[in-house]
C-alpha cells in the first residue's frame, strides 16, 4: 500500500514538473532543438535543474542501506556502450526530434486527451511490444521487466 502510493506521488510530482517546464508542449521541446533557426533554449534550464537534484540527491539517499520499498537499490553496473544503446539513444533522439515527445512527458500529455499524444503513446507501447516479441521476452513472461 505504501509503496504504490509513494510511486503515485513520485509520478505525480514528476507529472507536475513536466507540465510546468512545458517538457509536454513539443513546439517548446521542438523550439529548444532548433539551435540552428529560432532556439528556445529555457529547456536547458529545466535540464540543469533535473541534473542539479538528480546529483545531491543520489549522493544523500545512496548512502541509505536500501530504499524504503525495496530489499536493495537496482543500479546499473554501468560502463558499456554497445550496438543496443547506440540504436536505442538513435531512436530515442530521432523520435525526440520528430516530434517534440519523448516517453515521460508524452504519457503527462495525455492529462490533455489531444490526438498527438494518443497516436504517440500507441506507438511506443506498440514498439515495446514489438521488441518484447522479437526478444523473446514475450513468451518468457516478462513482458516489459527490467533485466536484472
Amino acid at each position: 500500500m505504501l509503496k504504490g502510493a509513494s510511486t503515485l506521488l513520485a509520478g505525480t510530482i514528476f507529472g507536475v514538473g513536466l507540465a510546468i517546464s512545458e517538457m509536454i508542449n513539443p513546439a517548446k521541446v521542438l523550439a529548444f532543438l532548433d539551435i540552428a533557426g529560432r532556439w528556445d533554449p529555457s529547456l536547458a534550464l529545466v535540464m540543469a535543474g533535473a541534473l542539479a537534484m538528480t546529483t545531491v540527491g543520489f549522493r544523500i539517499v545512496l548512502k541509505r542501506p536500501a530504499p524504503w520499498f525495496a530489499p536493495r537499490f537496482e543500479l546499473p553496473s554501468g560502463g558499456q556502450i554497445d550496438g543496443r544503446l547506440l540504436a536505442g539513444a538513435a531512436v530515442f533522439g530521432i523520435g525526440w526530434g520528430l516530434v517534440g515527445f519523448c516517453p515521460g512527458p508524452a504519457i503527462a500529455s495525455l492529462a490533455f486527451a489531444e490526438v498527438e499524444s494518443l497516436i504517440f503513446v500507441a506507438a511506443m507501447l506498440a514498439g515495446a511490444a514489438l521488441y518484447q516479441v522479437g526478444s523473446g521476452r514475450a513468451e518468457s513472461g516478462t513482458w516489459f521487466s527490467r533485466r536484472t
